[in-house]
């Protein structure tokens, strides 16, 4: 209790109240915004949070999390665009509900819904992740760096379609955080004689390079085309409370997959989605509808999305390994304002540990509100042209790079960094790995030289302690299970394609 009394407090800070409502709000922007998505948020932001306090900062990033995986839906529903990528299961009933003249339903369906698994999650965030802290708290360097192979592989194994992509994009990142002082001797690494690459490459540099800059490239070269959206087809009738609550089977089923598979490293809110979809289906009385303007699969999709969240948060805070994509950012945030996710920061911070608990309840019922109140201000947004949106967000990345430590050189570096994203994206290789290997890789370098200094120089010390040797048995499980989908895939593809 003493504990949650010291979260509560910092509901008394105006400026942690204001976080919560503007990053709700400009998350569900980024989200509906076609061709963004949460973690281009969150990067475009981060820059601005050094002038605000620990828990103000991260409040408004994780606010800014929970909205943009709702705002994807807006697009989804009304253009049968998604914002996000987790957005393109709720277009399959959602955009048919638009064209019945149902777009009111849908939408208040889905935030209604996204507010449900949002808030469910968020209960099963505090009740595991505490136990999961205080198991963690004995880990050393030998158990921190199976744990960082761990989410490497995992990580890239979940890449669908390609596994050696995924790990060849993990490796990317690897190599990118290897520039500058090795952390052990102080010896310079791949610098090139240049005094901005002493220090590294900054992490905000490179995230504002890998979404911002990289998503810029992508809406120059695609040349897109404002839609012509005609808005008298939208309608605002919303779906009643008593309507909604004969969802229950949906939002329960959905609530529990959302949740477990944002626990999975790696996952991601669009697994979580399409899980639950197909098994609101399976378990639906009415399957014959999904696809056909379905709320139920608005509902499954939806709930499932914004449950992953509060998943996702289980091992970013617990272990310092990030679920998502978002919470490889997130992970990078914390850094930067000292603060280091993982056992110690239940014991050495627990007022930002429950105020991030306490915001992120509020934040869903901020959400809520925002949601169900402003939907005609969110159907505008679909109105937005790439060509004013592209200039926008190279001038903010600009803005955000330079501002970091006031250096011409973390803006080169973001433009390398961003025309690297951009072959990477050309080729369809995954940017998520990378992020995740930039923000795993001095954990899994440092604690792997603090833990053979111990052994003497053998690696034998990884094997020998059974926590270690199940991190890394699960790490090549995850890559032996990855190799078999893969290559079922494509049997499957050459049986379709001979017939």
């Amino acid at each position: 209790m003493e504990h949650w009394l010291l979260g509560l407090e910092h509901l008394a800070n105006w400026q942690v109240i204001a976080a919560i409502v503007i990053g709700t709000a400009l998350g569900i922007i980024v989200g509906a915004m076609p061709g963004l998505s949460g973690p281009t948020g969150l990067a475009l932001m981060i820059p601005f949070t050094y002038i605000l306090s620990p828990i103000v900062s991260i409040v408004l990033l994780i606010s800014i999390y929970v909205g943009a995986e709702y705002g994807g839906s807006i697009t989804a529903i009304t253009i049968n665009t998604p914002g996000t990528p987790s957005g393109a299961i709720t277009a399959i009933d959602g955009y048919p509900l638009t064209q019945k003249g149902e777009t009111g339903r849908a939408l208040s369906v889905s935030i209604m819904s996204s507010t449900t698994g949002g808030l469910f999650s968020t209960v099963c965030l505090v009740l595991f992740s505490i136990p999961l802290a205080q198991f963690a708290i004995a880990f050393g360097p030998v158990q921190y760096f199976a744990l960082g192979v761990f989410g490497l592989t995992i990580v890239a194994s979940l890449v669908s379609g390609n596994w050696i992509k995924g790990i060849i994009a993990a490796l990317i990142g690897l190599m990118i955080e290897t520039v500058g002082s090795e952390p052990m001797t102080g010896a310079f690494r791949y610098t090139f004689g240049q005094a901005f690459l002493w220090e590294g490459v900054s992490f905000v540099s490179a995230m504002l390079g890998l979404f911002a800059i990289t998503e810029v490239f992508i809406i120059i070269e695609s040349e897109i085309k404002s839609r012509l959206v005609d808005t008298k087809k939208f309608t605002t009738d919303r779906i009643s409370w008593k309507e909604f609550g004969g969802l229950w089977k949906t939002l329960s089923i959905s609530s529990v997959l959302g949740t477990l598979v944002g626990v999975m490293p790696g996952a991601g809110a669009s697994i979580g989605s399409i899980v639950a979809y197909n098994e609101a289906k399976r378990f639906s009385s009415t399957p014959e509808l999904f696809g056909k303007g379905s709320t139920e699969g608005v509902c499954a999709s939806e709930t499932a999305n914004n449950a992953t969240v509060g998943g996702a948060l289980v091992p970013l805070l617990t272990l310092g390994v990030p679920g998502s994509g978002s919470t490889a950012i997130l992970l990078g945030a914390f850094g930067l304002h000292n603060l280091f996710p993982g056992p110690q920061l239940f014991e050495k911070t627990p007022d930002i540990v429950y105020g991030i608990f306490t915001c992120l309840f509020l934040a869903n019922i901020v959400m809520l509100i925002l949601g169900l109140r402003f939907i005609r201000i969110w159907l505008q947004i679909v109105k937005i042209s790439p060509a004013v949106l592209a200039p926008l967000i190279f001038s903010v990345a600009f803005i955000g790079a330079f501002s970091v430590g006031g250096s011409v050189g973390d803006v080169i570096v973001m433009l390398v960094i961003g025309v690297i994203g951009y072959i990477l994206r050309k080729f369809k290789f995954p940017l998520i790995p990378v992020v995740i290997g930039l923000v795993l890789a001095d954990m899994v370098e440092i604690s792997m030289r603090r833990a053979l200094i111990l052994s003497d120089g053998s690696f034998m010390i990884f094997l020998k302690d059974p926590i270690s040797l199940g991190l890394l048995l699960a790490a090549a499980g995850s890559l032996v299970y990855a190799i078999i989908r893969d290559i079922r895939a494509a049997k499957r593809k050459e049986s379709y394609e001979s017939i």
